[in-house]
């Protein structure tokens, strides 16, 4: 049988559609959905399955996935439709249909307030913050969680004392969702909020924190995150740097200089392996070219002499990225960490016959600023065999550093 992680590389939407409406798994109904929310397809092709599944499935958690996959898809005002038996605009002026979705919020059916929060959410006006407060003490932790999700769409300040209160939920689903949403408004309070679960006993509570306060554009989170690089929990301390990269792509112009010193500063005194490990793991596995860009050069200023070889072997793997600044920003950050380990990483991309052009191009340039003798007969014999006009041309530039040929 197909793996549905086949099937979301593939995007087959009959067999992800058919999964959806027949499998007896209620972790494999919810999967589906997840996916169709975001496979590139025909709405035509997904839509009407996705509005049965979140009507009629047996599972709550199966129709609340459906009700997400349809927000993602920008169709949840669809599902509303079906269920009131009326016509939901989705053109107009924000705030008159924030008021049409208003009313639907505090239905009877669990299913249409969820709904109708994430269409709130997704339209952002705040004609919808102060009905989407009161659902934060809906009897539903379903619905508890939507609202408080949309209300961090919706940016709206009011919404922050509510929010706060909603930290000490009994659903970890809506405390999670609560700390993004303070999060992503941001100001001193929503800090002081995220800021007071730091020391929680609950591991979860504080990767929740630790999550939500990368998304403030501005250092003042700094502190805090690199605090919880010493906490006990793996997970904690990753996804402390995970926030810290997040810091650096929001943080303004004006503040990015800044901040980055000052991170460099902190995370070079720490030296804590959890950081370069988790830099390797957002180069290995990470899919935003703005976190793959920060993690490559960050990890060319903080990497101490007991992490050297694994942050050099990840950086030169990426040395041809197909995001042209996370590749330079590698090269760069290898010449940064130096020594013996980057020589030799450098060279035996530059030999290896299966490496790109553009790979072996920058390990030749790149072994300008770091190679010793070896680097040096290497890069001299290279321009004389290689057929590769740029390679030829960035080991001959290198070589000039180094002495010229022998």
């Amino acid at each position: 049988m197909t793996s549905l992680f086949e099937l979301e590389k593939t995007g087959d939407v009959d067999k992800l559609t058919t999964l959806l409406t027949n499998s007896n798994s209620e972790p494999v109904r919810q999967r589906a959905a997840d996916i169709l929310g975001e496979v590139d397809a025909e709405d035509r092709n997904v839509l009407d399955p996705l509005v049965t599944a979140a009507q009629s499935d047996d599972s709550e958690v199966v129709r609340a996935a459906a009700i997400d996959a349809l927000d993602q898809r920008h169709a949840v005002e669809r599902l509303v439709s079906a269920l009131t038996g009326e016509e939901v605009p989705t053109e107009g002026a924000e705030w008159a249909r924030a008021e049409a979705l208003v009313e639907t919020l505090s239905a009877d059916q669990p299913e249409l307030r969820m709904a109708s929060a994430n269409a709130l959410g997704r339209i952002g006006n705040k004609a919808g913050t102060k009905a989407l407060v009161s659902r934060l003490g809906d009897a539903d932790q379903r619905v508890r969680a939507r609202a408080a999700r949309a209300l961090g769409r919706i940016e709206d300040p009011r919404a922050v004392p509510a929010l706060r209160k909603r930290l000490g939920d009994e659903s970890v689903e809506v405390r999670r969702e609560a700390a993004d949403s303070l999060g992503r408004i941001g100001g001193e309070e929503s800090l002081e909020a995220l800021l007071d679960l730091l020391d929680d006993e609950s591991e979860t509570v504080r990767r929740i924190a630790a999550n939500s306060l990368g998304n403030f554009g501005s250092a003042k989170p700094l502190d805090a995150l690199v605090s919880l690089l010493s906490d006990e929990v793996e997970a904690v301390r990753r996804a402390a740097v995970f926030s810290l990269i997040e810091l650096l792509s929001n943080a303004p112009g004006q503040q990015s200089h800044q901040l980055r010193e000052r991170m460099v500063e902190k995370l070079s005194a720490t030296d804590h392996r959890s950081v370069v490990d988790s830099l390797v793991d957002i180069l290995d596995q990470g899919t935003q070219p703005h976190q793959r860009r920060n993690a490559a050069w960050l990890l060319g200023r903080v990497t101490g002499e007991r992490n050297r070889e694994a942050a050099i072997e990840a950086l030169a793997s990426v040395l041809d990225d197909k995001d042209g600044m996370t590749a330079q920003f590698a090269a760069t950050s290898i010449a940064n960490v130096g020594g013996e380990s980057a020589e030799d990483a450098l060279l035996d991309v530059l030999d290896d016959p299966e490496a790109s052009s553009d790979a072996r191009s920058k390990a030749a340039f790149t072994l300008g600023k770091v190679g010793g003798e070896r680097a040096r007969r290497r890069l001299d014999a290279i321009i004389d065999d290689t057929d590769d006009e740029e390679v030829r041309e960035r080991a001959f530039s290198a070589l000039s550093k180094l002495g010229g040929r022998g």
